[in-house]
């Protein structure tokens, strides 16, 4: 019997293993794929022009529009791209569509990037200790001759 308890509880920890993993696996490739968005949206000089021009506040489709030497369609296509990463929301009156920023992805972006950037800065200060410690010996060993 005692065969049995051993059997079923390692079945039970394989099971919450791999439910675990499947778990953190879809997190990480939901937030890579928001991320991949974000970054992508950000990529092109109009539509981060149009996100400045947002955090002045909402604007509608013909105002965004106004600065471009582009089409109201070409600037449409834009918004919608922002859309799609989660950066702006849309609100319809009537024929008016007005858009507003979100900075969520924005955050988690942010976010992500000071996780590397603390990443590196640390690696770079534990290398430049070490190449302290090797001018050190270094200049010991010069002065021992």
């Amino acid at each position: 019997m005692a065969g049995i308890g051993v059997t079923h509880e390692r079945l039970r920890n394989s099971f919450a293993f791999i439910f675990i993993s499947f778990i953190f696996n879809h997190m990480v490739e939901y937030s890579s794929k928001v991320l991949d968005r974000t970054f992508g949206a950000l990529a092109d000089p109009t539509r981060r022009r149009i996100l400045a021009q947002l955090t002045k506040g909402d604007g509608c489709v013909t105002d965004l529009a106004r600065p471009y030497a582009m089409s109201l369609a070409g600037v449409s296509k834009h918004l919608i791209v922002l859309e799609k990463a989660g950066l702006v929301k849309r609100r319809r009156d009537g024929r008016v569509h007005s858009l507003r920023l979100e900075a969520k992805p924005m955050q988690e972006a942010q976010a992500r990037i000071n996780r590397y950037r603390e990443f590196w800065e640390g690696n770079l200060d534990q290398f430049e200790r070490y190449l302290d410690k090797l001018q050190e010996k270094e200049n010991k060993h010069d002065n021992d001759k």
